[in-house]
């Protein structure tokens, strides 16, 4: 890619991406007023749809300074705690030159080279083939790889994937995703509340149990009308925007993700001027990156995740396919096509001692025979 269209690309995913986020705050008030139109119904069961609406926007606006502020405190936890979190999920340690020599003057000189600040190395044992980046300022970046990367990439293909995860550094990618899985996260827990309480509270939203509502079958149609049909209304009016909330958080999430790891392989390409090695990296990372104990969240941080959803519509990276085809076309790569990993040697095997031994070629082999033949040819 060019310098000014990657450049370009770079800026303009930057504004989107914040756009994006700025959704994403947003869906928290949805929740909050969504979970004002279940409370006024369970406060009062008999008013109409337009008596909830103008309730719960009023609540609303109560609640907007307090929604903020949790939202504030709970972006703030996650700002000091977030690598602590994620460290405790994948078991990753920090290390040092003497401890990983190559992998830390691999990093050391990619950033020389820009006059990038170092981040942080750390390991994890893992067989599977996969690195991630995080971090939210320059005294918390740091990179993650496992040791089954360690063990498959060569010098170039493992400078190609340091690239990759140091350009989301540079992109400020990292910061972003945080924040997202941080804010949807919320979003997420708040649905998954509301839905329990919903689903376990077995609340009788008709407004009155079966004894009233015997005894007030003479009243008028229009009553029934405005009391419990209003709150069934509301009530599924609430639900509807909660389940809307959580599905658009997870697909800004993945919007996040998928635009991003383009750019971070053509940063890498930029960085270490070696397409053929983030093509190569990517073909042997491709289908071993699956970390069984990491959560979706941390899938979503890495250079490729496995987990896909159903016709990659939901699948939080493009396909491996569709990054080297990018890289071939714009970086001048070549495809080498689905790659195998290389056996690692096994012990050495031992000779079977029922095997016939093969024939022997001396000069006086010929005597077991019975025809003995010397330096100079067959004794008579």
């Amino acid at each position: 890619m060019a310098a000014y269209g990657l450049y370009t690309h770079i800026t303009s995913n930057k504004t989107r991406s914040m756009l994006l986020l700025g959704g994403l705050f947003l869906l928290i008030y949805v929740m909050v007023f969504a979970g004002a139109l279940i409370a006024e119904v369970l406060l009062n069961s008999d008013g109409s749809v337009t008596y909830y609406f103008k309730a719960a926007t009023a609540d609303l606006v109560k609640a907007l300074p307090i929604a903020t502020l949790a939202a504030a405190a709970w972006i703030a936890i996650a700002y000091f705690f977030h690598q602590n979190m994620i460290d405790a999920i994948t078991g990753g340690e920090s290390v040092t030159r003497q401890q990983q020599p190559r992998l830390y003057n691999l990093l050391e000189n990619l950033c020389i080279s820009r006059g990038i600040a170092m981040p942080r190395l750390k390991i994890m044992e893992d067989d599977a083939l996969n690195a991630f980046a995080t971090g939210l300022n320059s005294r918390q970046y740091s990179i993650t790889v496992t040791t089954g990367l360690l063990h498959a990439l060569d010098d170039d293909e493992m400078e190609a994937v340091l690239g990759h995860e140091l350009t989301h550094i540079r992109n400020g990618d990292v910061q972003l995703m945080v924040v997202a899985v941080i804010i949807a996260g919320v979003v997420g827990f708040t649905a998954e509340l509301f839905f329990r309480l919903f689903i376990n509270s077995g609340m009788n939203f008709g407004g009155r149990s079966r004894s009233s509502s015997s005894s007030s079958s003479s009243s008028s149609s229009d009553n029934n009308k405005g009391s419990g049909g209003g709150a069934v209304i509301v009530v599924i009016v609430a639900v509807a925007l909660i389940a809307l909330a959580w599905a658009l958080s997870l697909v800004v999430r993945l919007a996040l993700s998928r635009s991003r790891e383009f750019l971070a392989d053509a940063g890498s390409v930029e960085l270490t001027k070696n397409p053929d090695a983030m093509i190569t990296a990517l073909r042997k990372i491709e289908g071993r990156g699956e970390l069984p104990g990491a959560t979706s969240a941390v899938m979503e941080m890495c250079i490729d995740n496995p987990r896909e959803g159903f016709a990659d519509l939901f699948a939080t990276h493009p396909s491996v396919d569709a990054r080297v085809a990018a890289l071939v076309q714009f970086a001048g790569g070549h495809d080498p096509g689905h790659m195998a990993l290389p056996a690692e040697p096994g012990p050495p095997s031992l000779p079977d001692d029922s095997a016939p031994l093969p024939p022997r070629s001396g000069p006086w082999d010929d005597a077991a025979a019975g025809t003995p033949q010397g330096p100079w040819g067959r004794h008579a």
